[in-house]
């Protein structure tokens, strides 16, 4: 059985609680219950980690080495910024899709550049919860 890490980062527990006009009202533990149980069905392992931390993010990713057959991040903000997540996910021999709730191209223009996407395997955003479907079923191929 391949073994998939969803890797979540800042206030993606907040999931629910804020902006429910962009991210709905469903929440983050539901949600990752959702994957869970889908990542099942399509014949995965599936760990989830989520952590408002880049250094925690980073770890995860490191200890991912040898345990994973491939990765779901949404880095949240970090997308943005993070090298350390970038370089991160450049040490891993694994794939990775990087993934987005929201289009972030329709939001503010800062969310436009991704730092992860060239080292990613691809990117799906702005189709909710079905993002991490959809996410697992493009790593299942992949693998």
């Amino acid at each position: 059985m391949k073994k998939i890490l969803v890797l979540l980062g800042p206030n993606l527990n907040m999931i629910g609680v804020r902006e429910k006009g962009i991210y709905g009202t469903e929440t983050a533990e539901s949600i990752d219950a959702q994957i869970r149980d889908y990542a099942d069905k399509a014949g995965c392992a599936c760990e989830i980690f989520q952590s408002n931390w880049e250094g925690a993010l980073v770890d995860k990713i490191h200890e991912a080495k040898d345990v994973f057959d491939g990765a779901v991040i949404n880095a949240g903000a970090l997308t943005h910024y993070s090298y350390a997540l970038r370089d991160a996910i450049s040490c891993l021999r694994i794939p990775f899709v990087e993934v987005h709730m929201s289009n972030i191209y329709a939001r503010e223009e800062f969310r436009h550049h991704s730092v992860i996407s060239p080292v990613c395997a691809g990117q799906i955003a702005g189709f909710g919860k079905n993002s991490y479907f959809l996410a697992i079923d493009a790593l299942k191929r992949l693998l």
